[in-house]
Formats: structure tokens, sequence, C-alpha cells
């Protein structure tokens, strides 16, 4: 499985399915979710409302992630899921490393072959940009060697970034985990 990180936006990446660092309600918000919905267009705001009429009444509990069509985005599909709120007392490292690992065993249950993530939890939910990475790049070479059968169509992994800081954490713990 080839894993990288890149300075691009998620929307534009051609990958099979992005994944969508949202909030519970799953109705957009800011950053990457709102960039998300923005590119995704209408009918993904639709998709996810019919979620939460018929399986999430209470919105998406985080660490877990749920699958919708990518509509007008490059990618086939996109996995929403929530990260912790450092802010709100969310700190523990388990519960972010489960958002990582819920999207990919969605992605194995979808059959992809690539997959990208943004820095779930960095940023406005206050987890720091070097912690997320190492959470993020560990869970996912974890899976991969738990999941051997389970993951045998994902190729490629990628995590698409735009700030500097998260780009560089990224990058050397990338590096380091060779």
């Amino acid at each position: 499985m080839d894993i990288s990180v890149q300075r691009v936006d998620i929307t534009q990446l051609d990958v099979d399915a992005i994944v969508n660092a949202a909030n519970s309600s799953l109705l957009g918000g800011g950053g990457v979710d709102g960039a998300i919905h923005a590119a995704a267009g209408p009918r993904l705001l639709e998709a996810c409302r019919d979620l939460r009429r018929r399986e999430l009444p209470d919105g998406l509990p985080v660490g877990q992630a749920v699958v919708t069509p990518g509509f007008d985005l490059p990618a086939r599909w996109v996995i929403h899921t929530v990260g912790p709120n450092r802010h709100a007392g969310q700190t523990d490292p388990n519960l972010l490393a489960l958002a990582f690992r819920s999207s990919l065993d969605e992605a194995a249950r979808l059959n992809i072959r690539s997959i990208a993530f943004p820095a779930i939890s960095a940023g406005v939910y206050g987890w720091e940009a070097a912690e997320v990475a190492e959470i993020a790049v560990g869970t996912v070479k974890t899976w991969a060697m738990e999941s051997a059968e389970q993951c045998a169509s994902l190729e490629r992994v990628v995590f698409a970034v735009i700030n500097d800081n998260i780009y560089r954490s990224f990058k050397t713990v990338i590096k380091l985990s060779l």
C-alpha cells in the first residue's frame, strides 16, 4: 500500500473515496466539511439529511463513519467521519484512531483502490498536527497489517492537506515509518 501526503485540495483529487472530517450533524460546516459539501453539490446535503432521518437521528457518533455518493466530486464516494474535539474534552487518541479505522473499514467494504484523508481533528478541533499525523499514519499501517485480506483492494492512501505545518508533520511521520 502506498501512503503519501500531498498539498492539495481534497475535493480535486482523483481517488475512489475522500474522507470528510464532518461534524456529528452531517449537515455541513466549515473547513474541509464545508469545502466537500460545496464541491459535491446540493445532493450531498440531501443524502446526509436522508441518513439523519433514516439511520442517524441523533447524528454520527465520534469515531464512526458513514458513506454517501460523491455526486459532483471526482471521487465516487464520500466517507464521513467525526473526529474528537479536543476543545470539548475529547482528548482520547483512541477516538481519533477510531475515526481513521472506521473510514478504512468503510473503504474496504466498498472495495476501493484509493482513498484521501484530511488531517481529521487538526485545526478547529484543537489537535496538534504532529499528533494527528502520528495517529493517522500509525492507524493506517496497523489497519493494513491486521486487515490484509479485508484491505486487499486498497492500494493508495493520500493525506490531503493545505497547511504547511500539517504537511511537514505528515511528511516527517511517513518518512520515519518507512
